[in-house]
């Protein structure tokens, strides 16, 4: 009977380290690799404003706004409201024209700072800087953009007998329902709540969150891997995201 559980707790130490083997080998089905992009996400999401975060901060804008929209609707407004001049200049004043002048630079001045205020990501919440990453993904990800770049995926072999599809519609504004751009907004969303969940351990509502979106995003993984045959665009996204094997293969527990 000693030798029989000597023999058992061999076994299931043995079992054990397998097990951790195993796992290590796969890797970890939320993390991802701290690849530039996720990088990029997450100086987007936290919250310190110092040296590379900072730069990050100010390149982006909330509300959908570009650093270029602004300034153009800034200098359009300044045109609006600029003050008129006296088309009779014989009994103009120079001096009322230049205090008018001067009142409306400062007011404009004035405007232009609460605005870059109002705009500014730094005053934004979580969800507004998710916002921003989503729009960083499509750009990234949307095919709109990588149709110019990646190669299509290798073609299968064919025997003549397949049918002929129709020509497809051409694509019309940007890419937001592919499957990589999905799995990247969805990674987003795993990446903001893990952060979430590491100071909150009894938010049990957001960890059911987290399993349902480790799992649809596994879910699209497998079906990106099976259609593209492991092309050019599923190394383009795996390498970006920085997505291991565990995110998309066996059975996943949380």
């Amino acid at each position: 009977m000693a030798q029989s559980r000597q023999r058992r707790a061999a076994n299931l130490s043995r079992r054990q380290a397998l097990f951790q083997e195993r796992e290590e080998s796969l890797g970890d089905p939320v993390e991802t690799a701290p690849t530039q992009f996720i990088q990029e996400l997450e100086a987007v999401r936290t919250s310190q404003i110092d040296g590379k975060e900072k730069a990050a901060e100010e390149a982006n804008l909330n509300y959908f706004l570009s650093r270029d929209d602004l300034q153009g609707a800034l200098e359009k407004s300044k045109d609006l409201t600029s003050p008129p001049k006296n088309p009779n200049r014989a009994i103009a004043d120079p001096e009322l024209e230049m205090e008018a002048e001067e009142k409306h630079l400062q007011q404009h001045r004035n405007a232009q700072e609460a605005m870059s205020r109002i705009a500014n990501l730094a005053n934004g919440n979580t969800k507004d800087r998710v916002r921003v990453n989503i729009e960083k993904c499509i750009e990234k990800f949307g095919r709109h953009n990588t149709d110019k770049n990646l190669k299509p995926k290798p073609a299968a072999a064919s025997d003549g007998s397949e049918a002929v599809h129709a020509t497809k519609t051409p694509r019309v504004g940007k890419d937001t329902g592919s499957s990589e751009v999905q799995i990247a907004i969805l990674t987003e969303k795993i990446l903001n709540l893990s952060r979430h969940l590491q100071g909150t351990h009894k938010d049990k509502h957001n960890k059911r969150n987290l399993r349902v979106l480790v799992h649809k995003r596994q879910k699209l993984l497998r079906y990106l891997r099976r259609k593209e045959r492991g092309g050019p665009r599923w190394q383009h996204l795996v390498e970006n995201l920085g997505l291991s094997d565990a995110a998309w293969k066996g059975e996943i527990s949380m």
